[in-house]
């Protein structure tokens, strides 16, 4: 449930917005299974890709109405569910336990009105049930708007069925939470099935790639006269054979492929009164934010911003100067608190940076004052952080949770984020690349959608130099040049070390046998500069001996040990979030008494387009052995359609990056 306020109460007419007896009637037989397990459920089991599953949805069926609350004069949203789960395995056994979340706020309130649930196991034949107790019922306040409701099923074995049945009233009407079809465990039917009163209108958003089949019950509006009958909208949704969800490697988030249904209300009417838009077009949305006291009013209430801002750039007239001069002075004096919002936690400049610290809004809108205050051109964007998953496209304000801005200098167009401290213009949060935002013009009450695709590839070269001991270590230097995102990776991890020792600690953790001395690290404080390392390197225990023969593989530690695209097929994108280059070399001395038996051959893969490269360089001169590896992917998200040709790629370079040198003493 989502905390959002209404701009009037929802004062309703009772007969016109009440659902009816028949209707309730309606979808209540589709309850009349609870109680009742047939002795086939036992014999009930998985095959194909999730053979494997540790339990299994037999089914999943929920209804959702309105109800006049006499106490509020308002509705409460009524939701019902019944679901039913077979145990295959231990593993399976955290479905026995139910954790439903209640919100009070404002006066408001989400309420738990029935809970059952039983446990079914056979025994010599016979169905043995294990009710829901009291004993196993359970509170925790989350914080102080949520509370956690738990319940836990007793006598849980392998190949127990078990079911829970509950109904929950909420006076939240603004968005009602998701039904989702599919989940981490197969599902063999689900059903949801809801009524909304014919004075409501809410925007319908369905999501993922299972078929669902959806329909209108009370489809034909028209009455015997051909006149629009005043029916409550009934919608009914059903799916069958649902698969397993399985996380997939780059993705933003899994809710953005799940398959699920939500709503959110966009208008209402109180009969015969009042028609109230909720929320409908991006200018009413614009003319919201520049309204509200947290966002328009907030920009409007420069403060002191005048004295700052003459006393950071003084006589400084180039734009871009300027700008680096006060995104590092926000950065500098700012602390992002960890949360994401689009509203500040402060009414004003002053306040924030009293508090030194704040929510994503609270550090932008501040660093847009004082933008602003310089003459800077600047604006900001309303985004879905990659956690949070991609906004749907429509006007939908609860579904953005971050800002950043855009600055125009000259005739270009930069990014700015001051939420992490190592970021530059053109280089935000590694969260906030969700490839599209919400530019908003609120003193206009316009806003326009803008990409977020970073202009630069993101580099990192790994360069060895090294030569072959008599005691079969490797020596010599190590040097890492790193630009935009794979720099500020770099510094991210480095700057949040409790020193270098800590640092090179972590490095070294997953590189066995790598000794390092002489570590210098260039430019960690200048996010706008390329990143570079060097340090003198023993490698110990990479060589395989067989008699006279050495086994070695030139890539050391970077080698990519598995394809991150297992499954056969993919529905939903790759999303590597920005392009990236990484480029690995290593150039090696022979002993003058060991030669070159076998090498890796020079090869080269390239995608359609060029939208992904892949390439391998082998050669030798004398006793020195130079080679190159090289992964380029020039775009951020690759659609399904070309998901073949990225997991036959990473096939090819697990394949050639595996392959070994192979060196004789003579």
């Amino acid at each position: 449930m989502k905390i959002t306020k209404f701009i009037a109460p929802l004062l309703l007419v009772f007969c016109a917005i009440s659902v009816s007896a028949q209707d309730k009637q309606t979808l209540r037989k589709k309850f009349e299974k609870y109680g009742v397990v047939e002795l086939s459920e036992f014999k009930t089991t998985v095959s194909g890709p999730d053979s494997a599953a540790s339990a299994v949805v037999l089914f999943d069926t929920g209804v959702g109405y309105f109800e006049p609350n006499p106490s509020t004069e308002s509705l409460n949203y009524i939701f019902e569910r019944h679901i039913r789960y077979k145990i295959f395995s231990k593993a399976g056994y955290d479905y026995a336990n139910l954790e439903l979340r209640m919100l009070q706020y404002n006066g408001r309130k989400t309420e738990l009105k029935i809970i059952d649930g039983a446990t079914y196991n056979l025994d010599n034949g016979k169905i043995v049930i294990s009710k829901l107790n009291k004993e196993a019922k359970f509170s925790e306040q989350e914080d102080k708007n949520y509370t956690l409701e738990k319940f836990a099923l007793p006598n849980i074995k392998e190949g127990s069925i078990i079911e829970f049945k509950y109904k929950i009233s909420s006076d939240f009407l603004f968005s009602i939470d998701p039904w989702y079809f599919q989940r981490k465990i197969p599902t063999l039917y689900s059903n949801f099935s809801i009524i909304i009163p014919s004075d409501y209108q809410y925007k319908e958003i369905t999501g993922g790639y299972i078929e669902l089949n959806r329909t209108e019950p009370n489809k034909n509006y028209l009455n015997t006269q051909g006149v629009q009958n005043n029916f409550p909208m009934h919608l009914e949704y059903v799916a069958k054979n649902v698969p397993a969800l399985k996380s997939e490697s780059y993705i933003t988030t899994m809710e953005d492929h799940v398959s699920k249904v939500e709503y959110e209300l966009s208008s209402y009417k109180i009969p015969g009164k009042m028609f109230y838009q909720v929320t409908s077009s991006w200018p009413l949305i614009a003319k919201e934010l520049k309204d509200e006291l947290r966002f328009g009013y907030f920009i409007r209430k420069t403060g002191n911003s005048k004295i700052v801002v003459k006393d950071l750039i003084k006589d400084e007239k180039n734009p871009d100067t300027v700008v680096k001069k006060i995104l590092d002075h926000v950065k500098n004096n700012l602390m992002w608190n960890g949360n994401y919002n689009f509203f500040t936690s402060e009414l004003s400049l002053k306040a924030v940076f009293d508090k030194k610290s704040g929510n994503s809004a609270d550090v932008n809108l501040s660093l847009m004052i004082l933008l602003k205050e310089a003459g800077i051109e600047v604006l900001p964007v309303l985004i879905s952080t990659r956690s949070n998953g991609t906004h749907p496209g429509y006007p939908m304000l609860s579904k953005f949770n971050s800002l950043i801005l855009q600055v125009k200098i000259g005739e270009k167009y930069v990014l700015l984020d001051a939420t992490t401290k190592n970021s530059s213009p053109d280089i935000i949060a590694y969260e906030h690349l969700n490839h599209f935002g919400l530019k908003v013009n609120a003193e206009k009450e316009v806003g326009e959608w803008i990409s977020l695709e970073p202009q630069n590839i993101s580099k990192k070269t790994t360069s060895y130099v090294l030569s072959l001991g008599a005691d079969h270590k490797l020596s010599g230097k190590l040097f890492i040049t790193a630009t935009n995102y794979h720099s500020l990776s770099t510094r991210n991890k480095y700057l949040s070390s409790n020193d270098e020792n800590d640092f090179l600690k972590n490095y070294k953790s997953n590189k066995p046998g790598l000794q390092i001395t002489n570590y210098k690290i260039e430019n960690v404080n200048a996010p706008y500069q390329a990143l570079n390392e060097t340090m003198d390197v023993v490698i110990e225990d990479h060589m395989e001996e067989a008699g006279n023969v050495l086994y070695f593989n030139p890539l050391l530690f970077d080698k990519t040990e598995e394809n991150p695209f297992k499954s056969e097929e993919r529905n939903f994108p790759v999303d590597f979030a920005f392009p990236h280059e990484e480029t690995y070399r290593i150039s090696l001395d022979l002993p003058k008494e060991y030669e070159v038996e076998k090498m890796p051959k020079t090869e080269k893969f390239t995608l359609p387009e060029g939208a992904a490269t892949f390439s391998f360089v082998a050669a030798q001169q004398d006793n020195k052995i130079a080679i190159t590896s090289k992964i380029t992917i020039n775009r951020a998200v690759f659609t399904s359609e070309e998901y073949h040709y990225l997991k036959e790629l990473f096939k090819s370079i697990v394949r050639k990056q595996a392959e070994q040198l192979i060196i004789k003493k003579i």
